[in-house]
C-alpha cells in the first residue's frame, strides 16, 4: 500500500511551485528584470511592469530603483506618472494605498485604522486628485502621485517602505469624462462645497494624528485655493507641509541661488539686482515666488524690498493691484508701481520689467517661444530660464531650443527631465528642479528631529543645503543642481540642516541630538537610512 501511494505521489506532480530553477542567480535575475523593463515600448507599459515587480519582489524593485534612479525615476514619477494617473482606473491591478471617501465622513478614524502597518506609519503623502501635475482634476485617479512620491522617499532618503502611507482623498471629481467612465475607480459625484470639504479635512487631520501619532503629512496636488487654505489651517497644529508650495519653492530657490551666481558673474550686476518674472501664478507659482524672497533676504534686502524684485504674470497678463476680482493668493505680489494700460503680451512684459530670470509655472506648452527667449537674451548675457511645468508635454520650452536660441548662454532648469546633448563639441547638461532633491531630506530631518511642525526656516535651510551640495566637477560644469545619482548623500545633508533648523526654532523633540557635532550627526543620519537587503533602519 505504501509503495502504491509513493508511485501515485510521483505520478501526480505539483501544479504550482515557487522554487527557482537550479541555476538561478540574483545577479542574472536583476539583469533579466532590467531587460524586461527596457523591452517595453512606452512609458505607461514600463510603469505597469515596475508596479507589478514591486508587488512580486519589493526588495528587488527598490534595489533596482536605488541603482538606476536616472532611468526609473521618470517612469515612477514625472513625466510618466501623469499618464498613469490619467489611465489609473483602466490599469488598476491591486490596492496600493488608502482611499478615504467623502462617504467616510464621521468614521475616518475607523477607516485609517484598517491600514496594515498602522503602528509603523511615519510619512503619508496625501492628495485629493484635484490638480494632478498640470493635468487637472483627476479625482481618485490621483493615487499614483502619492505612491510615486513615497517611492522617492524610500529611494532618496532611505525611509522604510512599511512606514509609508499613500493616501488619496476620494471626494468626487468635476471632470465629467471620469464620472461617465464605467471603469472609474472613485465616487461618482461632483466635488464637495467649501464647507463640506473643510469639515472633512478637519476630521481627517485629527484622525491622522490620533491613528498615526508619529506621522509627517505631505500634501500633494490640491487645487490652488485649497493648497494654500489647508497649509495655513494645519501647519501650526500638525506635522505637515505642502510639497507644491514649499517643496517646489525650496528646490527652485536652491537652483536659483546657483543660477544667480553665474548670471551676476556674467553681467557684473550685484545679486540684489536680480529681477524675477513668474509666468504662472497658481499655488506652485506663488509658493515659489514667496520662497524666492529668501534669496534677496539672504543677500541683505528687507522683505518689502525683496518683494519689489518679483513680478507675476497669469493668463490675463501682468498682475497689478488695481485688477478687479483678483484672487487672494495673487495679491501678495500684485504690482502697485505700474500705471499704464494692461500688459498682456509676454514679450511686452519682458521689455518693461527687463528681468534677469524667467520662471514658468503655467502648464502652457511652448509658451516661451523663440521671440520670448530672444527678449530675455537681449537684456542678459546669461539669461536664467526655468520652465518648471510638469510633465514634459506642458513644459514652456525644450532644453535644446533654449540652448540653440541663446547660443549656449542660457542658465536652464526644468521641472521634467531632459537629456544631455552635444553642440559645437560641448556637452550641455540640463538642470532639473525636481522636488525629489528636497522633500525626502525634509521628511527625514523632520522625523529624526521629532519636530512638532515644519517651519519656514526648516524649508529654507533645506534649500540652502541643496544649493551647497554641488561637488567640484558639477561646479566646473556650471550645473545648478547636483546629479541625481548622489541623492542619498544630498538628502542626508539636507536632513542635517533641517534638524539644526528645528533645534534653533525649539520645535524639536530629540534633545539627545542637540549636542552631537555635525560630522557625527551626518553619519548618524546615514546610518538610519533603509537599504534593500541591508540592516533594519529606524524608519
Amino acid at each position: 500500500m505504501q509503495a502504491q501511494l509513493a508511485v501515485a505521489s510521483r505520478a501526480t506532480p505539483k501544479l504550482f511551485t515557487r522554487v527557482p530553477p537550479p541555476n538561478f542567480s540574483n545577479a542574472t535575475h536583476r539583469a533579466r528584470c532590467l531587460a524586461q523593463l527596457r523591452s517595453k515600448t512606452n512609458g505607461l507599459e514600463k510603469y505597469i511592469y515596475l508596479n507589478g515587480l514591486k508587488e512580486r519582489d519589493p526588495t528587488l524593485f527598490y534595489s533596482l530603483l536605488y541603482d538606476n534612479m536616472r532611468e526609473m525615476v521618470p517612469i515612477l514619477y514625472t513625466p510618466t506618472v501623469g499618464d498613469a494617473c490619467q489611465n489609473y482606473s483602466h490599469i488598476w491591478r491591486r490596492p496600493e494605498g488608502l482611499y478615504i471617501s467623502i462617504g467616510d465622513k464621521g468614521r475616518i478614524r475607523e477607516v485609517l485604522s484598517t491600514w496594515p502597518h498602522v503602528r509603523e506609519g511615519r510619512i503619508a503623502v496625501v492628495t485629493d486628485g484635484s490638480r494632478i501635475l498640470g493635468l487637472g482634476d483627476l479625482g481618485a485617479n490621483g493615487l499614483p502621485i502619492s505612491v510615486g512620491k513615497l517611492d522617492l522617499y524610500i529611494a532618496g532618503a532611505g525611509i522604510r517602505p512599511s512606514s509609508t502611507v499613500p493616501i488619496c482623498l476620494d471626494l468626487g471629481t468635476s471632470t465629467q469624462k471620469y464620472l461617465d467612465d464605467p471603469l472609474y475607480i472613485g465616487v461618482r459625484r461632483p466635488r464637495p462645497s467649501a464647507e463640506e470639504m473643510d469639515e472633512f479635512m478637519i476630521e481627517f487631520m485629527a484622525a491622522m494624528k490620533d491613528v498615526f501619532p508619529d506621522l509627517l503629512v505631505q500634501f500633494e496636488d490640491f487645487s490652488t485655493d485649497n493648497a494654500f487654505k489647508y497649509l495655513d489651517m494645519f501647519r501650526n497644529s500638525y506635522r505637515c507641509f505642502n510639497d507644491d508650495i514649499q517643496g517646489t519653492g525650496a528646490v527652485v530657490l536652491s537652483g536659483f541661488l546657483n543660477a544667480a551666481r553665474l548670471s551676476s558673474k556674467a553681467s557684473g550686476r550685484p545679486l540684489t539686482e536680480q529681477r524675477i518674472l513668474f509666468f504662472g501664478a497658481g499655488s506652485a507659482g506663488v509658493g515659489v515666488a514667496k520662497q524666492l524672497l529668501s534669496f534677496f533676504k539672504i543677500n541683505g534686502l528687507s522683505e518689502e524690498d525683496a518683494t519689489k524684485q518679483i513680478w507675476t504674470v497669469d493668463s490675463k497678463g501682468l498682475i497689478t493691484a488695481d485688477r478687479k476680482g483678483l484672487q487672494e493668493h495673487k495679491k501678495f505680489f500684485a504690482r502697485t508701481d505700474y500705471e499704464g494700460p494692461p500688459l498682456t503680451n509676454l514679450i511686452d512684459i519682458i521689455n518693461y520689467v527687463q528681468p534677469t530670470a524667467l520662471l514658468g509655472l503655467s502648464t502652457m506648452r511652448n509658451a516661451f517661444t523663440k521671440d520670448v527667449v530672444d527678449a530675455m537674451a537681449a537684456h542678459n548675457p546669461r539669461p536664467i530660464i526655468f520652465p518648471l511645468s510638469n510633465p514634459v508635454s506642458l513644459c514652456e520650452v525644450d532644453y535644446e531650443d533654449a540652448v540653440e536660441w541663446t547660443n549656449g548662454e542660457v542658465i536652464f532648469a526644468s521641472g521634467s527631465p531632459y537629456t544631455p546633448f552635444e553642440r559645437n563639441a560641448k556637452t550641455f547638461e540640463p538642470g532639473q528642479g525636481n522636488n525629489m532633491y528636497i522633500f525626502p531630506g525634509i521628511g527625514l530631518g523632520t522625523l529624526l528631529s521629532k519636530s512638532s511642525r515644519v517651519t519656514d526656516t526648516m524649508v529654507e535651510q533645506a534649500s540652502i543645503a541643496l544649493a551647497q551640495s554641488l561637488n567640484e566637477d558639477e561646479k566646473e560644469k556650471e550645473l545648478v543642481y547636483p546629479r541625481l545619482n548622489r541623492i542619498r548623500d544630498i538628502s542626508a545633508k539636507i536632513a542635517l540642516a533641517v534638524v539644526r533648523a528645528a533645534q534653533a526654532a525649539s520645535v524639536d523633540g530629540s534633545p539627545a541630538l542637540r549636542h552631537v557635532a555635525d560630522n557625527a550627526l551626518l553619519e548618524y543620519i546615514k546610518e538610519q537610512m533603509w537599504h534593500p537587503n541591508g540592516p533594519k533602519s529606524r524608519f
